[in-house]
Parts: C-alpha cells; sequence; structure tokens
C-alpha cells in the first residue's frame, strides 16, 4: 500500500478508537455507558455529475441508484456521569456500510468504516423526536480508472476514498429499549484531490434502521425519565471565548490547462500546509462561532502559468514547469467559523476568502468543513476538506489543535 492508503487508514482508525478516549475523562462515574446495536438500510439516488453516471460506461447503462446496509455499534453516557447530563441524547459509535452502485465491474462494491453521532433536535411527541446523525469515515473496495483495463471510469481515482454523510430523522421510541428511524441524508465519497481522476461520487436517499439498547427495560424506563429531566433541567451556561490553533498538512495531485493544449494531470503529489487560528464564542453547550486567520501554503498553485515547454504537444510525460515564486503558492485569508459542539467530536463549518494572495489558483473564496475528534480537554484531531470558489474540491487537511481557555 502507498502512502497516501496508509494515511486514509490511520485516520479512519483513529476516529474510530477516538469514540472511546472521552468516556472517562470527566468524573469517576463516566466509565459507565449505554449501549446500542443498530441496523438501517439506505436505497439513494446517485446524482448525474459525470457523463459516467449518465450511461457512458461498459455496460451502456446509466448509474443513478445505490443501496447500502449498516450494522452500527454506539453508546450514550448514562445520566449520572457528567456528558450524561448535559447531551443527554447524545450516541456516537462505530458504523460499517456495505455499498452497491450495481456496476461492480467498474465501480466495486465498496465497504465504508466510520465514526457516527447522532443527537436530538427537537421532541414532538414523548416517544417521537426529529435527529440527526453524521458518519464521517474511508470507504474501501473501489474499482478505480485505469487507461487499459477500466479507461470509461473517469470518476474515481482511488481504491479508497473518503466517506461522508449527513441524515435527518424522526425517531420513534417502539419500547424503552427499542427505537424506530427512518429519514432522508445525502452521503460524498471523494479522496481529496489525493487522486486523479477525482470528480466525487454524491447520493441523495431514504433510511430506515432499528436500533436497540441493552440492558432490561426497567432499568431503560429509569435511565429515559433521567435523560429527560436532565434536558429539561440544564445548567445556566455562561458564554466564554476559547482559542483554537490548529496546524495541518496533505498532499495532492494537480491537473493544468496549457494554452492550446488538452488539460494535463502533473506527474507526482503536492505538498499542502497550513495554520488556522480562530477564537470562538462559545454561546452554549451545542454551539459557538468565531473568525479564523487561515494561512496556507500549496506546492501545487498557479502551476499552470509557469508552464517551461514552449511548443509542441504537451503530455503527462514531458510537461516541464518553472517554479513559480513564494507569493503565488502561499495565501492569507479570514473565514467565519460555525461550530456544532457535542462530546468528543465538533463540526466546523467556515466560508471565507483569502485577502493576501496572488495568481487565480488562490484569488477567490474558500470553503471549509472539519471534524475534530477530542484527544484531551485541550487537544484534538483535525480531519478537514477544503473547496474553492463553492465547488472545486482543493485540498485534506490533516492536522492536530490545541484549544486554549477551554472549558468543557
Amino acid at each position: 500500500m502507498n502512502r497516501k492508503t496508509n494515511r486514509l487508514i490511520a485516520v479512519c482508525m483513529f476516529l474510530c478508537l477516538s469514540v472511546y478516549t472521552m468516556a472517562s475523562s470527566k468524573d469517576s462515574t463516566s466509565q459507565r455507558l449505554v449501549h446500542i446495536i443498530g441496523v438501517d438500510f439506505r436505497p439513494a439516488y446517485t446524482f448525474p455529475t459525470n457523463e459516467f453516471f449518465k450511461g457512458a460506461n461498459a455496460a451502456q447503462t446509466p448509474v443513478r441508484k445505490t443501496f447500502s446496509g449498516h450494522v452500527k455499534y454506539g453508546f450514550k453516557f448514562s445520566p449520572d456521569t457528567y456528558w450524561g447530563r448535559i447531551y443527554p441524547y447524545a450516541i456516537q459509535g462505530i458504523g460499517v456500510g456495505y455499498n452497491t452502485f450495481f456496476n461492480s465491474s467498474e465501480i466495486g462494491n465498496p465497504l465504508a468504516v466510520y465514526a457516527f453521532q447522532t443527537y436530538r433536535i427537537a421532541s414532538i411527541t414523548p416517544r417521537l423526536s426529529f435527529d440527526y446523525e453524521w458518519n464521517f469515515g474511508a470507504s474501501f473496495g473501489w474499482k478505480k480508472y485505469d487507461e487499459e483495463t477500466n479507461s470509461m471510469n473517469n470518476v474515481v481515482g482511488s481504491k479508497i476514498n473518503a466517506y461522508i454523510n449527513f441524515g435527518l430523522l424522526l425517531n420513534w421510541q417502539i419500547d424503552a429499549c427499542t427505537h424506530l428511524r427512518a429519514g432522508v441524508g445525502v452521503t460524498h465519497y471523494s479522496n481529496g484531490n489525493t487522486g486523479y481522476p477525482n470528480s466525487g461520487v454524491n447520493t441523495i436517499g431514504g433510511s430506515i434502521g432499528i436500533i436497540r439498547y441493552f440492558g432490561n427495560k426497567e432499568k431503560m424506563e429509569l435511565y429515559n425519565k433521567a435523560y429527560y429531566t436532565a434536558y429539561r433541567n440544564k445548567d445556566t451556561f455562561k458564554p466564554y471565548v476559547s482559542y483554537d490553533l490548529i496546524i495541518y498538512g496533505a498532499l495532492k495531485k494537480k491537473g493544468v490547462f496549457p494554452p492550446y493544449n488538452s488539460p494535463v494531470l502533473v506527474p507526482g503529489s503536492f505538498a499542502v500546509g497550513g495554520f488556522n487560528f480562530t477564537p470562538m464564542y462559545n454561546f452554549s453547550n451545542y454551539f459557538r462561532a468565531g473568525l479564523s486567520l487561515d494561512a496556507q501554503y500549496d506546492e501545487s498553485a498557479n502551476l499552470s502559468d509557469h508552464v517551461a515547454n514552449t511548443g509542441g504537444v504537451i503530455d503527462t510525460e514531458n510537461i516541464r514547469f518553472h517554479r513559480p515564486p513564494f507569493k503565488e503558492q502561499f495565501a492569507v485569508g479570514l473565514s467565519a467559523r460555525a461550530e456544532i459542539v457535542m462530546p468528543i467530536f465538533s463540526i466546523n463549518l467556515g466560508i471565507g476568502r483569502n485577502i493576501i494572495c496572488k495568481g487565480a489558483d488562490t484569488n477567490s473564496f474558500y470553503q471549509i468543513i472539519a471534524l475534530k475528534t477530542d484527544i484531551t480537554k485541550n487537544l484534538f484531531l483535525h480531519v478537514g476538506y477544503q473547496l474553492y470558489k463553492f465547488k472545486d474540491p482543493n485540498n485534506l487537511m490533516l492536522g492536530i489543535g490545541v484549544r486554549l481557555n477551554a472549558k468543557r
């Protein structure tokens, strides 16, 4: 396996293992967990974002539907623990999903391994609630593009791709230990520009499943009453400002568009590195927001403006470059950030604009989605994804962060 594959596997394993790292960090009772097992099924529609999905494939058949089955283990903190009192309806855990696009010879049947978290948005009735769930991990077993054996698959360039899912669900409590859930969700698969092609695979569809709590019904009835009491009688929250400092890096592929030539994939991979400094105002235990100072160096930025070839057909084998000056590959920007805060995990969303930059590749808006996984109270793992111009995938953001003035 190459370094890219090893990194993706390592990140996925760390996310799964991190589900347990905070279980005993607050008090001596926090080792008491309520365990669950869940199964769900997700039929979905595949967006035709590429001619391959519209029928320009070896089967000459549109790829419009997908189906996946998932098995999940999770836990919630018991109501007499610190996390159970603050987040009484949070469930986090590890899932495995088998996916088919009904075109296994060209795309494969990828297996996703992921961390997940779900929480209640609102109570509709005592037994019915409106919830959300996210999944974040890696998917294995894709059939990638190959010029000789899989030349029509110009969508997938890696055997391993990131897997991201977000869903909205109705959660019906059948009894104290059994819940039926159904809803809708969107899924995105991508390698974060670590390989080409990287058109991305996007789906939208339904979900239906069941979760079962371990333990007897009498105990769970008492727990449910305690969770409800904790939810209704939250402690008064005092807002405060925390400060996140993040350092990250990644490798990426690069395609260029030389004048009067077809697009060319540049050989090799290019380094990306950067940092974010983000003061965040904590409005509640569940939400914080702020502004971030973002700096990034991208070794591949603005290569198109420095092609050294002077004539003839340019291809992957003969393309040459002059190294762009540092100021064309380094950019500093400001972004607005919003973050959903839960036990162990936080989801950070950002939209920003480079203000110190030069060249078309960096003179633009950018967007960020990131998952922060707590290692300790002040230290967290950062796994992010950056887009440019709201549509173009740019790079992964794999790093480590420090939180100053943390109070939870």
